[in-house]
């Protein structure tokens, strides 16, 4: 059998070998306390699960749903409104997706063509880099330098490269370094996108997941950004619905367009179960989403302080469900010290090598465990003398 070439890039990636030695380690009988993978243990609010549970009973809503409801979109956008001051058209700048990650990985295809280029961020989530790569173009990493905040400093891009470029994905709340933009980055970030005639891609999937009293926003709050972009939202980690694959595309209403109408030759749309219990979600009081983010900020809290009593310091994240962590003194590859790591304490995390070239001499952890289970493995890893 002959394949596509394209696949060569995706081989088996080291979330799969890491599975496989937790899968080893389980049957052996070793308890494993699992910081990888960014799968939420938050449940959705009751309100949002009955919502489910009362709407998969009705017969007619295992009909193929085409397309989003008017009541959806409509309470898309006054939440936006709500939240952010941002004012939506329902009809022309909103297109739901099957999980932002569906999102992120096709709207490559509506945007570009083999050989063109798109920036990404270094360290990134990998679908960022995945999609494009999925649709033949070209990826130009913008690094994210921890003497920079993180931040994507613009200058440093080259003017060739920015000439040639179809659009940008950038994400603050940012996954993995946990950092959060000023106001004078997305400033910044509009104007380059107009000169050089960028689409601007902003993942804001932490927006509500903001520590130490501050606040979150959305791209699209400040002045041109609609002009020259799209931003993408999630139901996942803010209302508990990882698994029921919630996420919206709004902004720009052509790159929309052009995203629905993609969308419209791949899926039949979203389960209407689902789309009401988004509904639903959306229209939760704050003090649910308030209530997820001060659990997450506990969790933080716990790792960064029983980690470093046990050896391993680490800056405290600003915001989203992770943390961004320096591996030991003595190693100098990530992948090598997350498979020490998880043979010496039984914790496993993810090597920063994973997120992108930038992000080797870094691992990252999901804030998916209660207080108590971080404590312990923060004891297993004092235990390790990995940090000794």
């Amino acid at each position: 059998m002959n394949f596509a070439h394209r696949m060569d890039q995706f081989g088996e990636g080291v979330f799969s070998r890491l599975a496989a030695v937790k899968q080893q380690k389980l049957a052996a009988g070793v308890e494993v306390i699992d910081l990888s993978v960014g799968a939420p243990n938050i449940a959705p609010p009751k309100a949002v699960m009955e919502t489910i549970a009362q709407e998969a009973m009705k017969p007619a809503n295992y009909l193929y749903a085409l397309h989003d409801r008017d009541a959806l979109l409509e309470t898309v956008a006054e939440w936006y409104s709500t939240r952010y001051g941002v004012t939506l058209d329902p009809k022309t700048e909103i297109c739901s997706l099957m999980g932002s990650q569906e999102g992120l990985a096709h709207i490559s295809l509506s945007i570009v063509d083999e050989g063109d280029v798109v920036l990404v961020p270094d360290p990134c989530y990998p679908v960022f880099q995945d999609g494009p790569r999925i649709a033949g173009a070209d990826v130009h990493y913008m690094p994210m330098k921890k003497e920079n905040d993180y931040l994507i400093q613009f200058d440093e891009i080259p003017e060739d490269v920015a000439r040639r470029a179809r659009f940008m994905i950038v994400s603050y709340p940012n996954n993995p370094t946990t950092v959060l933009a000023p106001d004078s980055w997305y400033e910044e970030l509009i104007a380059f996108a107009k000169k050089y005639d960028i689409i601007v891609l902003h993942d804001n999937a932490y927006s509500e997941l903001v520590f130490d009293g501050r606040t979150g926003g959305s791209f699209l709050a400040y002045p041109g950004a609609k002009d020259v972009g799209v931003e993408f939202n999630s139901l996942s980690k803010t209302y508990g619905m990882a698994g029921a694959r919630v996420g919206f595309c709004v902004g720009n209403a052509e790159v929309v367009s052009h995203l629905k109408t993609l969308k419209s030759n791949m899926d039949y749309g979203m389960f209407l179960p689902v789309q009401m219990a988004a509904i639903t979600a959306l229209k939760s009081p704050r003090s649910v989403a308030e209530s997820t983010c001060a659990a997450y900020e506990e969790r933080r809290d716990v790792l960064c302080q029983s980690f470093a009593e046990a050896g391993w310091h680490i800056d405290r994240p600003q915001s989203t469900m992770f943390v961004w962590a320096p591996i030991a003194p003595g190693y100098t590859e990530s992948e090598r010290f997350v498979f020490d790591l998880l043979e010496k304490s039984g914790v496993m995390v993810t090597p920063g090598s994973a997120f992108g070239p930038s992000g080797e001499g870094y691992v990252r952890m999901a804030l998916v465990q209660d207080p108590d289970v971080l404590r312990r493995a923060a004891e297993r890893i004092k235990a390790s003398g990995l940090f000794a």
